[in-house]
């Protein structure tokens, strides 16, 4: 996050006003409504940058139902950075492009798209999220801010941590119980010792 970016205030307004066309349904299999590459590309196009080949654009195209919520954040996200202040700014195309392209899957994962819009923490999350992939920073914000800010926001992380913590609590619990096993089995070898005497 090296270089200061736009107003953190400014994008998470544009985030709660974003307009029914990148809400809707992306097209997947010949339904829905939104042609993701075309969103992607017109993005490019608008902050001085070059579309994508078809084969790059493909990318951008969701399969399955499975890739219905991770295209959502996509049309969100594109939503976002169409802000004017990435406007005439083609430095940005590439990491955009690969930012839309493999950033968003762990959070499509976890969080339902629209909890983007809707929610004031998780605009907030996704927002530094684009920024901090495009080395940005909300403007104002050093640069340690920016990162603890973003720590504290961050839904993937905080998923590993109690996935993490669950499968410790288990493994414990399976090891007590193995252990109570262990000593129930000495207590009845003994008292069957004891009664053979």
């Amino acid at each position: 996050m090296q270089s200061e970016g736009p107003q953190l205030d400014t994008l998470t307004r544009r985030l709660a006003e974003t307009p029914r066309p990148f809400l809707a349904e992306p097209r997947i299999r010949g339904r829905g409504e939104v042609e993701l590459p075309a969103v992607v590309a017109d993005l490019l196009l608008a902050i001085g940058g070059q579309p994508p080949e078809a084969a790059v654009a493909r990318a951008y195209r969701p399969e399955t139902k499975g890739q219905r919520n991770r295209a959502r954040l996509t049309l969100i996200s594109c939503w976002v950075l169409y802000d004017p202040w990435f406007h005439d700014r083609p430095d940005f195309a590439e990491p955009m492009a690969a930012l839309l392209r493999e950033t968003l899957d762990p959070l499509a994962a976890l969080i339902d798209a629209e909890k983007f819009v809707s929610d004031p923490e998780r605009r907030e999350e996704l927002i530094r999220l684009l920024l901090s992939h495009l080395d940005l920073r909300p403007a104002g914000e050093s640069e340690h801010q920016a990162a603890d800010r973003l720590k504290a926001l961050d839904s993937v992380e905080r998923d590993r941590v109690i996935r993490e913590s669950k499968l410790r609590e288990e493994r414990a619990k399976a090891r007590r119980l193995r252990e109570e096993m262990a000593s129930r089995r000495a207590r009845e070898a003994a008292a069957k010792a004891n009664r053979e005497w």
